[in-house]
């Protein structure tokens, strides 16, 4: 069996005050496959991220991490085989250091001092904020405690990366480093993004969700080619792929 697939069965999400976010979605994801989940807002994208390492409880349905359904007694195994990084990273960082959050998972872990050591240094490095170890988090920039919460998932090694927005408040050097961090990744990574460009250099396969429902699911350059289908799910093609504004001419 493999840890690494993601199965969802007709999974269905209603909030509490009767919304309706997911209508029964489907899809399989196998290991080492890069896949981005897109979508205007309010289509249901994070509601889904957030099923998949127990987060958000389904109100009907099924996900599937290898052989073993999500469940309250799997819970545990499988956020340690999904690591999961927040659109804000407020919500993921909470402890007095930064060197305290990222060490904190793999301390759960039950891990010696010498290994969470070298996985705090390792993750840090990874995402270009080593020099930021003893700072508090409330002192980071946004773009500063988007790099130490993907840290924190690095530090416990997932065999699948799950990010809602990677990108968001990242500037253009550190959404490069990111970008080379995710290629590098050689596990499942599943990722939401207004970031179309970033999304077409990393994704061989795109999820479009569009009202709560899967509208497409494709190789990404056959989903980004079709104009009708992303008008009708408001969205538009990679900047990459536009032609040029002034003379017309192709991206």
């Amino acid at each position: 069996m493999s840890h690494h697939i993601v199965e969802v069965r007709n999974l269905r999400h209603v909030y509490p005050d009767g919304t309706v976010a997911l209508r029964d979605i489907s899809f399989r994801i196998t290991h080492g496959e890069s896949v981005a989940i897109i979508g205007a807002n309010g289509a249901g994208k994070s509601t889904l991220l957030l099923h998949l390492n127990g987060f958000l409880s389904p109100t009907a349905g099924e996900i599937r991490i290898g052989d073993y359904p999500l469940t309250k007694a799997t819970l545990p195994e499988i956020r340690r085989t999904v690591g999961m990084v927040f659109q804000d990273p407020d919500d993921q960082l909470f402890m007095p250091t930064v060197y305290d959050d990222v060490a904190f998972g793999p301390l759960n872990l039950g891990l010696p001092g010498m290994e969470v050591e070298q996985r705090v240094k390792d993750a840090l490095e990874k995402v270009g904020a080593g020099h930021l170890r003893d700072k508090p988090p409330y002192n980071l920039s946004g773009g500063e405690k988007k790099r130490v919460a993907i840290a924190t998932v690095l530090s416990m090694s997932p065999d699948i990366l799950v990010m809602d927005e990677p990108t968001d408040g990242l500037d253009p050097h550190a959404r490069r480093q990111l970008m080379a961090l995710l290629k590098d990744f050689s596990h499942t990574k599943i990722f939401t993004s207004h970031d179309l460009d970033m999304v077409l250099d990393l994704c061989s396969r795109v999820i479009i969700l569009h009202e709560g429902e899967v509208k497409a699911d494709g190789p990404a350059l056959e989903i980004f080619r079709n104009e009708e289908l992303l008008a009708g799910c408001r969205l538009e093609k990679p900047l990459s792929m536009q032609g040029c504004p002034v003379c017309g001419g192709k991206g």
